[in-house]
């Protein structure tokens, strides 16, 4: 059977990992959520204030939890890449409930494509840097690709594309960009 370089669609799935920074937060509001209640359950109990606080603390306790779970999953984040001929589309999956598209990108006009982190992106000069990558400091499998927008000027991606992602593209990628990327040249 022969592959018509006009059928390529390739999509990868990957998920975020939560930062440290965002599990003390989470940490942080489990003791407030249940503090507040049993402070006020505690001062209703000593009648320093009115006893009806006890219904309210039940309430504010049973709406903290759901807050809680509300936020978490919200934290839940997973990018999608997809690969559809010479277009490469970055969606954002949310708690894997609501789905927005990040970026619709030609894969032609991508100008650097290559393995690095956020501070080697600095030195570049960019007006948006678009991060749908795992850990976004992590060197190894993370890339940017920097390319020109026509709204926001010079702008990148960070994401970590598998081999299949990387070779539906390559047909569409410049010469020295395919010369670096698959043949370490250059």
């Amino acid at each position: 059977m022969e592959v018509n370089m006009n059928d390529i669609f390739i999509e990868q799935l990957v998920k975020r990992k939560r930062p440290v920074k965002s599990r003390i937060i989470f940490i942080f509001a489990i003791i407030m959520v249940l503090l507040v209640p049993f402070t006020m359950v505690f001062l209703a109990a000593n009648r320093i204030i009115i006893p009806y606080f006890i219904y309210i603390a039940f309430f504010a306790l049973a709406f903290g939890i759901w807050l809680l779970w509300y936020i978490r999953s919200h934290q839940n984040l997973e990018f999608e890449y997809q690969v559809v001929q010479d277009t490469l589309v970055v969606s954002k999956i949310i708690a894997k409930r609501k789905r927005k598209e990040m970026l619709r990108l030609d894969v032609r006009t991508i100008d650097i494509l290559a393995k690095g982190n956020e501070p080697e992106l600095k030195k570049l000069n960019l007006s948006k840097v678009y991060d749908a990558a795992i850990n976004s400091n992590d060197d190894e499998n993370t890339y940017y690709a920097v390319y020109q927008h026509a709204g926001y000027g010079r702008c990148a991606l960070l994401f970590n594309p598998e081999e299949k992602v990387l070779n539906a593209m390559k047909p569409y990628l410049k010469k020295d960009i395919v010369l670096k990327i698959f043949y370490h040249r250059g």
